[in-house]
C-alpha cells in the first residue's frame, strides 16, 4: 500500500526507455551518473538485477542501505533501487534537504502489504481484550512506515533478519508476550530457536480477524501475524529432500523467512548477509543449495566459480516486485533529475516518521 506517495510527482516511464538497447542504456546511465556526481547516491538491494547493481554506490539489505543513505549528507537525491518500504525507511532516516526517489512506483512488497494500519489497530484492540497489556509489538523492517509507527507508539521496535533473535529476547525482557508482524515465518523460526515451543505460538488472521490456536489461549507466548514472503514461502520440504537425494554432500542454507519445516531440515539458516558471508568464506570445492531470491543466487554463482552453487528450488523466479526496478527505469530517473524533474518521490509525513523513528531507534540501541 503506497500510502505516502507525492501523487503530483508520480509518473510512468515514457515508452522510449523501454525501446532502448542494452548498450545505449548502459552508456547513458554511466554518463548521467558521472555528470550528476555527488548530487545523487544510488542504493541497490541484494535482490536487484545485475544491470542495476552495476550502478549502485552501495549494496546491502533494506535497513543497511537506509543507514548508508543517512550518512550521505552531501547527496541531494537518494535513488533507491529496491521496493517502497525500503524507500520509506530511507526517507525517515534522510536529512530534510534530501529527496528519496523510487524509479518505479510499482516496486512494492507483498509481505509488507499484508499488514496495514487499520488491520493492525483492530488486531491490537481485540488481542488486548484477550491478553490485556501483556504484549509488546515487534515488526520486521519489511513493513510499511505506518506499521513501524504503530509499533513505535506502543513501545516496540523493528527487527531485521540479522538481529531478530536479539530483539525477541529484548521484547521478552519487557513483556510476557510478543506480537510479531508481518512475517510469521521469521517470528516463528526466531522464537523457536530461543526455546519457545510451537504449541505456545498462535497466529493472528487479519482477514478473518481471529486468532488461530488450538489449546489454552493463556498459554500463548507469541502471536504471529499471518503474513509471509511470496518468494521464500516457495521453498518446500520436497525441495530439501530432492537436494539431499541428488547431492548428499551439499550444504543447504536458507533464509529465516522460509517455513519452519524447511529451516528445520536445512543445515544453516540466516539473513541475506549471513548467506553471502557463509558462501564467500566457504572453502573452494564446497557445495551449496541456497534458499533465497534468485537474482542473489545467480550473483553468488557468478562470483564463486570455485564452488558448486544451485538454488534450493530450481524453478524459483526472481522477486517480481523487486524486479520492477530495471535499467530503463533507473536511466529515466537519472535523466529526469538531470533535467530538474522529480518523479516518484517517496515522502513520509512527519508524525508517522517520528513514531517510526522510535521503533528504529529502540532496535539500534539494543
Amino acid at each position: 500500500m503506497l500510502s505516502f506517495l507525492n501523487e503530483t510527482n508520480t509518473h510512468m516511464i515514457p515508452a522510449q526507455y523501454k525501446e532502448m538497447g542494452q548498450e545505449e542504456l548502459v552508456r547513458r546511465a554511466s554518463s548521467l551518473k558521472e555528470k550528476l556526481g555527488e548530487r545523487i547516491f544510488i542504493l541497490g538491494h541484494h535482490y536487484q538485477k545485475d544491470e542495476v547493481i552495476q550502478f549502485a554506490d552501495a549494496t546491502g539489505d533494506s535497513l543497511q542501505l537506509a543507514q548508508v543513505a543517512a550518512k550521505q549528507k552531501d547527496a541531494e537525491f537518494i535513488v533507491f533501487c529496491g521496493v517502497h518500504f525500503m524507500a520509506e525507511t530511507a526517507d525517515i532516516l534522510a536529512g530534510p534537504h534530501q529527496k528519496v526517489i523510487l524509479p518505479d512506483m510499482r516496486a512494492g512488497c507483498s509481505m509488507a502489504d499484508m499488514a496495514n494500519l487499520n488491520q493492525t489497530e483492530q488486531a491490537w484492540e481485540k488481542l488486548e481484550k484477550i491478553f490485556g497489556h501483556t504484549m509488546l509489538p515487534l515488526t520486521y523492517v519489511n513493513s510499511t512506515a505506518e506499521i513501524k509507527a504503530f509499533v513505535g507508539r506502543h513501545g516496540g521496535a523493528t527487527v531485521t533478519s540479522s538481529n531478530a533473535k536479539k530483539m525477541v529476547e529484548w521484547a521478552f525482557s519487557k513483556k510476557e508476550r510478543l506480537f510479531f508482524l508481518p512475517d510469521q515465518h521469521l517470528g516463528r523460526n526466531t522464537a523457536y530457536e530461543l526455546g519457545i515451543p510451537l504449541d505456545q505460538m498462535a497466529v493472528w488472521d487479519p482477514i478473518n480477524e481471529q486468532i488461530e490456536f488450538g489449546g489454552n489461549i493463556q498459554n500463548v507466548k507469541v502471536i504471529l501475524w499471518k503474513g509471509h514472503c511470496s518468494v521464500h514461502e516457495n521453498f518446500t520440504v520436497s525441495n530439501v529432500c530432492n537436494v539431499r537425494e541428488q547431492y548428499p554432500d551439499m550444504n543447504i542454507i536458507v533464509h529465516p523467512e522460509c517455513r519452519r519445516e524447511v529451516v528445520a531440515l536445512s543445515d544453516y539458516a540466516g539473513s541475506t548477509k549471513y548467506i553471502i558471508d557463509m558462501v564467500t568464506e566457504a572453502p573452494p570445492g564446497s557445495k551449496w543449495a541456497i534458499g533465497t531470491e534468485m537474482n542473489l543466487v545467480k550473483r553468488l554463482i557468478k562470483q564463486h566459480p570455485d564452488k558448486e552453487i544451485i538454488s534450493l528450488n530450481p524453478y524459483m523466479c526472481p522477486c517480481l516486485t523487486m524486479n520492477r526496478i530495471d535499467l530503463p527505469h533507473l536511466l529515466w530517473a537519472l535523466e529526469s533529475l538531470d533535467k530538474g524533474e522529480i518523479h516518484n518521490e517517496i515522502t513520509v509525513p512527519k508524525h508517522v516518521a517520528d513514531d517510526a523513528t522510535l521503533a528504529l531507534q529502540r532496535m539500534l540501541l539494543v
